[in-house]
């Protein structure tokens, strides 16, 4: 039994969101959330909030699922769409900048 949860159009960029992700994946989800509090990063609150959405949409699957046994068994990153900005240059030109953001995917599953 898995279930499985999604935020996007998160803005940040999909690189620094990775470094958060590696954190938890195939660890039990309760000390996946336990590193996710203790991680000093800015979008730790973000994936603990994703993966606090797969655990809920694990006991709204099933109802005689053990929370105590979920681990993730799946966590990735993909880049979402990037917004095209321009930041003024010397000389009348200008400089063209990406501002990017990412789609965080968490699964959670009981293991065998």
């Amino acid at each position: 039994m898995e279930a499985r949860a999604e935020a996007r159009y998160i803005r940040t960029s999909p690189q620094k969101a990775r470094l958060v992700v590696d954190l938890i994946r195939g660890r039990k989800a309760g000390e996946a959330i336990h590193i996710l509090r203790s991680a000093n990063k800015r979008m730790a609150p973000v994936v603990e909030k994703v993966l606090r959405s797969a655990i809920a949409n694990a006991e709204n699957k099933s109802s005689d699922v053990d929370v105590d046994q979920l681990v993730v068994t799946e966590a990735y990153v993909n880049e979402g769409p990037r917004m095209k900005r321009i930041r003024p240059a010397p000389m009348g030109r200008a400089y063209r900048y990406q501002r990017r953001s990412a789609h965080i995917v968490v699964t959670v599953g009981e293991k065998e």
